[in-house]
């Protein structure tokens, strides 16, 4: 990769974050009294995506942004007003400038005639005229009444670090806005530029000192350095201030002093406090601690039975290089750690769309956005998020006729939060509609011969049928549902993350969707067991208790598996050897051990043998060399370097189901 692929890299990762900020604010827009702040914001977020384009000849983004640019532009000096539909448009465009931020990260040209029509829109409200006129009236007379503001003198001192080059920001970009504040005085200070032959171009060796007379505000210059505060030093005064006494609105003296060049005064430390690094090498960094994780097990396995008197100062150092290797580790992993708020900022858009495409008034809260989670988990969430909120939308709020009449307010409200509990991400999709009507699910799930017509399921049970393969009680196909897919692609992807989905059904008042996701799926903290002369890891946030039953709480039934009898409440039991064909394992729970595991709702309880220890383990994926295993989500390698599977909860559920389906279990007493 040359130069200047490198900086295109980055202004395309830049133009992402700031599409995402634009429609984030756009979201947030109050049409009846529009915060110029924000609106200000939009205008920046666009120009800094039109102004970076250029340099890389994607003429297609500056033709595109110009437009979009304009209208902002309008609206921020009143000549337009923030409508529902300008603002409706203004969203269109972001998505049609992300297909083109797409396009050019993938190194293809779009079509020419992309967001043609979004475009026409774009201009023709720029030269509109009506309300948005009537609002530019309404300001230029505040104005006059006002009277004019009176200009002030300020002093920039602006050093760039060295590193501003390489985040996209032009400096002579910033000195010509600055200029349009009003007469600026420009001096360059040279101190830090090197000879010659040690001279690095992709280095920023310059700093400026600017002497600007304007009538606008401190916040206006703040402005004009707003995306690169963190890449530079800055200093900003007032060089003009009114004298005691003085009347505040009379013309001040310019005092301003100019610094020759040459003077490096202001320069600091160039020391920036955040870098960018390509993900391909914070995963080699994961892997490389994963195999460290490794060794020190090792190490510590065949230190087991060492005399710690004899070898003391051994064990010594083993247990700092644990307390170290663990230290690092989680080091490492927060790297990888990302806000949810990444993809949380995109469900209010959604929710908007849907909303005015059903018809109906609903409004999104959210909490929690900047619980972190490892990345991987924030690149596959995002899909199973989006099904829910849209099924909350379309199965969950009630029309606004239908709310009102059965006394509830018009407007439907969703909340959508994330929270850290026991070592998982906890997200909860929660909505005041009409919950799931059980009877029609259930006359649904027998339409569709998904269950048999006999079966008499509980309601947990029929809540839980709406996660089944083409289950939908949409009554037509239509762009939001009806096509029966949804609700069990969410559960398939949840539950290859390893985790888990819960709906808890409140009849006519709503419902809740829960998701308990790892907090990452490269280190995973587990339980060793031995089976026969196998050992096997089960995820201890799996894991409720584990139980050495008594003969009489073991019950048997007729044809399949046993069950235990846990404080009345009777719970499969699965023999792990069994369904691995496992020789030499101990079959009767009463003389074994069981370690007792949630799946979703439901609880089992897992035969084995004897329980080895809690080990904290770097999972290895095993689709890369071999098919799947139902049953197994992974692998990993232990301190003796034998190599240990890692169990898949939600896949034993399913088999313990195809092995009891008929079987009818007994009462508790």
């Amino acid at each position: 990769m040359n130069g200047l692929d490198q900086f295109k890299q980055t202004y395309i990762t830049e133009c992402f974050e700031l599409l995402v900020d634009m429609e984030e604010r756009l979201m947030g827009l109050d049409v009846d009294a529009v915060d110029m702040e924000s609106l200000n914001a939009i205008f920046r977020c666009a120009h800094s995506i039109k102004g970076g384009s250029g340099a890389f000849g994607l003429d297609y983004i500056t033709n595109f942004t110009h437009v979009l640019e304009a209208l902002l532009d309008s609206m921020r000096e009143n000549k337009v007003s923030a409508s529902r539909e300008v603002v409706d448009t203004l969203l269109k465009a972001a998505d049609i400038v992300t297909r083109m931020v797409h396009a050019a990260k993938d190194g293809v040209r779009p079509p020419d005639d992309l967001g043609a029509d979004i475009k026409q829109q774009l201009e023709q409200f720029a030269g509109g005229g009506g309300a948005g006129q009537d609002a530019a009236k309404k300001t230029a007379a505040g104005k006059a009444a006002e009277g004019t503001a009176k200009e002030r003198i300020w002093r920039i001192d602006f050093m760039p670090h060295e590193t501003l080059f390489s985040t996209g920001n032009e400096p002579l970009l910033l000195l010509r806005e600055l200029g349009r504040l009003g007469t600026c005085e420009v001096t360059t200070y040279t101190a830090r530029v090197p000879e010659i032959a040690y001279l690095n171009a992709t280095h920023c060796h310059l700093g400026w000192s600017v002497q600007v007379s304007t009538d606008k505000p401190e916040a206006a210059i703040r402005e004009v350095f707003e995306f690169v505060t963190d890449h530079c030093d800055l200093k900003i005064e007032m060089l003009d201030l009114p004298a005691a006494g003085a009347d505040a609105d009379a013309s001040p003296p310019r005092t301003a002093k100019i610094v020759p060049a040459g003077e490096d005064q202001a320069a600091k430390s160039t020391q920036t406090t955040s870098i960018r690094v390509d993900l391909d090498k914070v995963d080699r960094l994961v892997n490389m601690i994963g195999e460290l994780v490794i060794t020190e097990a090792m190490l510590r396995a065949q230190t087991r039975h060492f005399g710690v008197e004899q070898f003391a100062d051994l064990m010594r150092g083993i247990d700092e290089l644990s307390q170290h290797t663990r230290e690092l580790q989680e080091a490492v992993m927060s790297v990888r750690m990302q806000p949810v708020k990444s993809i949380f900022s995109r469900m209010p858009r959604i929710v908007r769309d849907i909303s005015a495409q059903l018809g109906k008034d609903i409004k999104l809260e959210m909490s929690g956005e900047n619980t972190e989670v490892d990345k991987t988990v924030i690149e596959q969430l995002s899909d199973p998020l989006m099904h829910m909120i849209r099924n909350s939308c379309d199965h969950g709020i009630e029309n606004p006729e239908t709310r009102t009449a059965n006394g509830k307010s018009a407007q439907g409200t969703i909340l959508l939060s994330a929270d850290h509990r026991g070592g998982r991400i906890i997200i909860e999709i929660r909505d005041d509609g009409a919950g799931i009507n059980r009877e029609r699910v259930l006359a649904k799930a027998r339409e569709k011969e998904l269950i048999a017509a006999d079966a008499a399921p509980s309601n947990d049970e029929i809540d839980n049928m709406i996660f089944m393969a083409g289950f939908s009680t949409a009554e037509k196909v239509t762009n939001v549902s009806g096509r029966g897919v949804g609700m069990d692609v969410v559960k398939r992807n949840i539950e290859g993350m390893g985790g888990t989905v819960r709906v808890t059904n409140d009849p006519g008042k709503g419902s809740l969707f829960t998701v308990s996701l790892p907090l990452t799926l490269a280190i995973l903290d587990g339980m060793i067991v031995r089976v026969g002369t196998e050992h096997y890891i089960i995820p201890i946030t799996s894991i409720i208790e584990t139980m050495r039953p008594k003969a009489e709480q073991v019950k048997r039934v007729e044809g399949h598996s046993d069950v235990i009898n846990v404080r009345g409440e009777f719970v499969s039991v699965v023999h792990l050897h069994r369904i691995f064909n496992i020789a030499g394992a101990q079959d009767d729970p009463s003389k074994a051990l069981v370690v007792l595991v949630e799946s979703g709702n439901e609880k089992m309880g897992l035969v084995v043998d004897e329980l080895i220890g809690q080990q904290q383990v770097v999972i290895k994926s095993l689709e890369a060399n071999a098919d799947p295993v139902q049953g197994v989500s992974g692998a990993t390698i232990l301190g003796d370097g034998r190599v240990s599977l890692i169990l898949e909860i939600n896949d034993l559920n399913k088999i313990r189901h195809e092995h009891t389906q008929h079987a009818v279990m007994p009462r508790a007493a």
